[in-house]
């Protein structure tokens, strides 16, 4: 009696897989920025202070780093190549996405969630050498040890359930996103005195308020 050919949910290098790895990235980065602040501000006051670093306002996502593990996957995981040459790739698309990132969001949010103009070898104060270098060491990691068994992972998924989850994880996320960037929109254009003059405007300023946003984005500052 022949087996059943079942299908592998997430198989290769596809938009499940890269799904999948853009969450995990989201959560990771979103823990990463807030356990990282949290030590900093102990180290310089004694002080446990949990702060928010996000870049959604319902639940604990930063897209950015999301992103940015979809594009190393894309980009990247596809086949081998030397270690030097991964460590390479990952310094320059991590450095150039992050410059690309808060070029993007101090023009169209007209605000700044960092600024490396102080810092050593910086390049104008978008992101760092130094920071490329750390891009370009965690790239090396992701792509030759934490991406395979991540993808193993994913696709023991069984297929039904893994597309199902998806579809609705997609469509929340999406809206997450699509709802928190807009209320930014709005925040900068309330900050340039730009009244409401649609029923989604008054919507965004009297749900999505600045005290709101500012419990989400605290280190986000109005250029």
């Amino acid at each position: 009696m022949k087996k059943k050919n079942t299908k592998v949910f997430a198989q290769g290098i596809c938009f499940y897989k890269l799904f999948w790895i853009f969450v995990i990235g989201c959560v990771f980065g979103a823990y990463y920025e807030e356990i990282l602040n949290c030590v900093k501000v102990f180290l310089k006051t004694g002080t446990f202070i949990w702060e928010l670093r996000r870049g959604v306002v319902y639940g604990p996502f930063s897209p950015i780093y999301g992103a940015g593990a979809v594009l190393l996957t894309a980009l990247l995981a596809r086949k081998s190549r030397p270690w030097s040459k991964t460590f390479l790739y990952g310094a320059l698309l991590g450095g150039g996405f992050e410059y690309l990132i808060s070029f993007l969001q101090e023009t169209f949010i007209g605000t700044i969630s960092w600024d490396y103009s102080k810092q050593f070898l910086n390049i104008n104060g978008r992101t760092t050498i130094p920071i490329m270098i750390f891009w370009g060491i965690l790239t090396l990691v992701f792509i030759q040890w934490i991406y395979p068994w991540l993808s193993k992972w994913i696709e023991k998924t069984p297929y039904h359930i893994g597309v199902t989850v998806t579809i609705i994880c997609a469509i929340l996320l999406s809206f997450d996103m699509l709802i928190s960037w807009s209320a930014l929109i709005r925040q900068n254009l309330r900050r340039n005195n730009v009244p409401a003059y649609t029923v989604v405007g008054e919507f965004f300023d009297r749900h999505y308020p600045d005290e709101f946003l500012e419990k989400f984005y605290p280190n986000m500052v109005a250029k």
